[in-house]
């Protein structure tokens, strides 16, 4: 991923709290409060205030992209809007997957942040150097698999969004032929494509799923090239894994139908918006921010999905058939419910090979370690996955 550059944003505190801060960072501060005046001898003698819990975010991409980071740092005004006071948040933007990273956790920790947030898989080794050598702070990586006493993991099932637009691309395509813009290739991602192609051909067997691969989270050129070339070979529905809202304008730009992605999107291509598979972060950061200020967290694996309110199909288009519309409401139910999974075999490979038996469902072991195409999927999955 190409340099980027970073911006600190931080909430709530006292300005003496942060003196010797990050270079180039922002924050919010509270008005100061009238000095208690020696008529007040009660107040005196009250406990003092709890200092705020501090929380910092890592993000890979800026908070303006539409996607992945806007997604996050929603989360992040949601733990602000809950707890109050009792907290003051910062965030990083632009964070490379690269040793920078390791410098941005370190300067983040020396800035007195006991509960630091690290959002993308490429962060997972930096995260964890840097947890090894401060006991006192826990962190938290997304996506990840690694685990530390001081550092545990946590992801959305953002497979079930993709299945969900699947089986709405399986319904509105005319080409039978659906395209996908992939970031990198790691079993996150092809996990995505699989499963928007399983969703499809569940209602239109015709389907087929070409992919084109940028290798970056965030580059809305290549991903607008990339959607493009897609279109040309003749996807006249596309969905992708990366971060910013370009391959849903590129569909608009060019009268196909797309999907927004980690966040709802509509606006930027009303026109071509089928609708958007949307991360809510919020129930999870909140949760992990009161596990600290009740002295009550540990490490561990989190995966939610919509039975946690973490994963939703949101702003569906107005001309997608009534009963596609019942059938998507119908599986987030099964979902919520734990009465229907997206990965029941039979699954075959790309190859032709049962890769899931018939009614066997995919534990998370399995989901966790997806390098193949399903069959339907074009192509060759780049490398082994890693």
């Amino acid at each position: 991923m190409t340099d980027k550059r970073m911006f600190l944003k931080l909430g709530s505190l006292t300005a003496v709290a942060l003196a010797a801060g990050l270079v180039g960072c922002g924050k919010k501060e509270e008005p100061a409060k009238p000095a208690a005046t020696a008529a007040a001898p009660a107040a005196a003698s009250a406990p003092a205030k709890p200092a705020p819990l501090k929380i910092a975010f890592a993000y890979v991409g800026p908070v303006g992209d539409g996607g992945w980071t806007f997604a996050h740092d929603n989360g992040r005004k949601a733990v602000e809007k809950e707890f109050g006071d009792k907290v003051v948040t910062s965030f990083v933007e632009k964070v490379p997957e690269s040793a920078d990273a390791e410098r941005v956790f370190r300067d983040l920790a020396g800035q007195g942040n006991k509960l630091i947030f690290g959002t993308t898989f490429g962060y997972m080794e930096p995260m964890l150097k840097v947890a090894g050598d401060n006991a006192g702070i826990k962190f938290e990586h997304a996506t990840g698999y690694k685990t530390a006493p001081n550092m545990r993991t946590y992801d959305s099932r953002t497979y079930e969004g993709a299945y969900m637009a699947g089986v709405i691309a399986g319904k509105m395509t005319k080409s039978n032929t659906l395209g996908v813009v992939g970031s990198i290739p790691i079993p996150e991602v092809i996990r995505n494509i699989n499963s928007f192609t399983l969703g499809a051909q569940s209602v239109n067997p015709k389907i087929k799923t070409k992919v084109v691969w940028v290798n970056e989270w965030f580059n809305p050129p290549k991903e607008t090239e990339a959607a493009t070339a897609l279109i040309n070979g003749g996807a006249d529905v596309l969905m992708q894994n990366t971060d910013s809202s370009a391959v849903l304008q590129t569909a608009e730009k060019m009268g196909k139908r797309a999907f927004g992605w980690d966040s709802d999107m509509t606006a930027y291509g009303p026109k071509a918006h089928l609708g958007s598979a949307i991360i809510n972060w919020a129930p999870y950061y909140i949760k992990a921010t009161k596990d600290a200020l009740d002295g009550k967290w540990e490490t561990g694996q989190s995966w939610w999905g919509v039975k946690e309110g973490a994963i939703d199909m949101v702003s569906m288009a107005a001309d997608i058939p009534e009963d596609t519309k019942k059938k998507v409401d119908e599986i987030k139910a099964g979902l919520k419910a734990g009465t229907f999974h997206p990965w029941t075999g039979p699954i075959v490979g790309q190859d032709g090979k049962e890769v899931l038996a018939k009614d066997a469902k995919a534990d998370d072991k399995f989901l966790g370690g997806i390098k193949f195409y399903v069959k339907g999927v074009e192509g060759k999955v780049p490398g082994d996955g890693k």
